[in-house]
C-alpha cells in the first residue's frame, strides 16, 4: 500500500481552514508518507496563506517537492506521489493537483472535475515536457522517458525537470450549489465515472460511509490499483 491521506481542521487568525488530502505513491511509499507528514504543515506556514492562497499552494508545493528530494539526496531509490488537495479557507474552495489523483465536486446536482489528470499523452503536457528536454514513449501506455506513466509528481528525482510537482489549481466560491467533494487516488477513478462518484456519495448521510462505500464499490469492480478516497460533504445554514 503506498497512498496516503491526510485531513486537518484547524483556524488561523480566528477563521477555519481545512485541509484534506490523498497522496497515491509509486515506486515505494516514502514520497507520498513523507507528503503526508509535510505538505499541509509547511502550507500553513507559508506566510501569504491567507492573502494569497493560490500563491501560498503553489510555492508550497514545489518547495516541499525540492525538500523531499534533498532528504532522500542519500537514497538508492527513486520514487514518488501524486497529490490532490483541497483547502477551503474563507469562503472559498481551492483544488490543486498534481499526478493523476483526481478532485470531482458535485455543484447544483451536476459532476464536475476540478482537475484534469496529468496524463503524459495530454498535448499542453506533452509539449512541455518535449520542450524541457524530455521525451514521451509508449510502452504499454504512454509515459515520460518510456518509464512514468504521468507528467508531474514529487519525487522521481530522475525524471526532473520533465516531472514537475507544479500544481494545477482550482478556485470554486462556497455557497448552496456546492454539494460534496471526492478526493481519490486512480484506484477509484479506473473503475468509477465521475458521475456515479458523487451520485454514490450523495446517498449516504455521512462522509465516512460515502468515502467507505465508494471504496469498496471499486474493489469489487476489480480496481487493481491502491484506492484511497475522501468525501468532503457542504453543509449549508439555511437560515442565512
Amino acid at each position: 500500500m503506498e497512498d496516503f491521506y491526510d485531513v486537518k481542521l484547524t483556524e488561523i487568525d480566528g477563521q477555519a481552514v481545512s485541509l484534506f488530502g490523498v497522496f497515491d505513491g509509486h515506486g515505494g511509499s516514502r514520497a507520498a508518507e513523507y507528503l503526508k507528514e509535510n505538505l499541509f504543515k509547511n502550507l500553513l506556514k507559508h506566510p501569504e496563506f491567507l492573502t494569497d492562497t493560490k500563491l501560498a499552494i503553489s510555492e508550497t508545493y514545489q518547495k516541499t517537492d525540492t525538500d523531499f528530494l534533498e532528504s532522500e539526496s542519500n537514497a538508492f531509490r527513486d520514487d514518488g506521489s501524486t497529490a490532490s488537495t483541497a483547502v477551503l479557507v474563507g469562503g472559498h474552495l481551492y483544488v490543486a493537483n498534481v499526478g493523476d489523483s483526481r478532485a470531482v465536486i458535485s455543484k447544483a446536482g451536476k459532476a464536475m472535475a476540478l482537475s484534469e489528470d496529468h496524463k503524459p499523452n495530454r498535448s499542453d503536457e506533452r509539449k512541455r515536457i518535449e520542450n524541457a528536454g524530455g521525451v514521451v514513449i509508449w510502452a504499454g501506455t504512454w509515459r515520460v522517458g518510456g518509464v512514468l506513466a504521468m507528467s508531474r509528481a514529487f519525487g522521481n528525482r530522475l525524471l526532473k525537470p520533465f516531472v514537475v510537482a507544479e500544481p494545477e489549481i482550482q478556485e470554486e466560491h462556497v455557497n448552496g450549489d456546492l454539494e460534496c467533494l471526492v478526493l481519490a487516488s486512480d484506484g477509484l477513478w479506473d473503475v468509477v465515472e465521475n458521475e456515479e462518484a458523487v451520485s454514490l456519495a450523495k446517498t449516504e448521510d455521512l462522509p465516512e460511509s460515502a468515502a467507505r462505500k465508494l471504496t469498496e464499490i471499486a474493489y469489487s469492480r476489480g480496481s487493481a490499483d491502491n484506492i484511497t478516497c475522501i468525501v468532503v460533504q457542504f453543509h449549508h445554514d439555511k437560515t442565512g
